[in-house]
């Protein structure tokens, strides 16, 4: 399975704007079978929700008509409406416009995301060509018990906003997560500015041992593309058997 990362600057609170950028860089990528987009995507990373957050599903309906045009998955996360308030949510559409979506657990309190923000309360595992990926955004990398493998998935998918300012944990992280769990973990980040942080990127594609797939090593736009070998994966699993003595 092949695997796309858009390594996006976004522009402030201009859905439309940054719907149009990714489907420019989908457009200079080579053809894979899923395209990650970062957290808030469509609007930066907005911990003040009000005036920001979506109270319809213009980028949602963006994700499902590119997700059809190109025969693909798209994933990435939006700030959304929700009820009588907001959610943080990541969105995996499919090309058949059924989507799964998962609402950020664990809120970065440290910026301020949980004021305006309600946390979500379960675990999404998405499905797509018989792979099964954990859907995790951005302070949940943290969280070690959150993100443990429950005989129930085969990659992670991290979406995030990640700032320079933290960048070694960035990638001690990613790789922790795919050791410990036996699996690939996807990590898009953004690059550029916003009102309140700068970040660098370094999105990748870590394996089950640890190693990168695919990195970029540029502090600006990129694509990101790399295979999940799956069957390589449950080979290790089943010859290394740590999984089976996890507490």
């Amino acid at each position: 399975m092949r695997i796309s990362i858009l390594q996006t600057d976004i522009e402030w609170s201009l859905p439309e704007q940054n719907a149009r950028h990714a489907e420019s860089m989908i457009s200079q990528s080579t053809k894979s079978d899923i395209y990650v987009l970062p957290e808030m995507w469509s609007t930066g990373f907005a911990t003040q929700a009000e005036g920001i957050a979506e109270t319809d599903d213009r980028s949602l309906q963006w994700m499902r008509k590119t997700a059809r045009r190109l025969d693909a998955v798209i994933c990435g996360s939006i700030a959304i409406r929700w009820e009588d308030g907001y959610r943080n949510r990541q969105y995996f559409v499919r090309p058949d416009g059924t989507y799964d979506y998962y609402d950020k657990h664990h809120l970065f309190a440290h910026g301020g995301e949980d004021h305006d923000y309600d946390a979500g309360d379960h675990r999404t595992v998405a499905v797509w060509q018989g792979v099964r990926f954990l859907l995790l955004t951005c302070y949940d990398l943290r969280f070690p018990c959150w993100c443990r493998y429950r005989d129930d998935y085969d990659a992670i998918i991290v979406v995030a906003n990640w700032p320079k300012s933290r960048m070694n944990a960035w990638h001690i992280l990613l790789r922790a997560r795919a050791i410990e769990n036996q699996c690939y973990v996807i990590g898009a980040n953004r690059v550029g500015r916003d009102p309140y942080c700068h970040y660098t990127g370094h999105s990748c594609i870590i394996d089950p041992k640890g190693r990168t797939v695919a990195t970029s090593t540029r502090e600006h736009e990129d694509i990101v593309t790399g295979e999940l070998l799956i069957e390589e994966e449950q080979q290790f699993r089943e010859r290394f058997k740590v999984l089976q003595e996890r507490d």
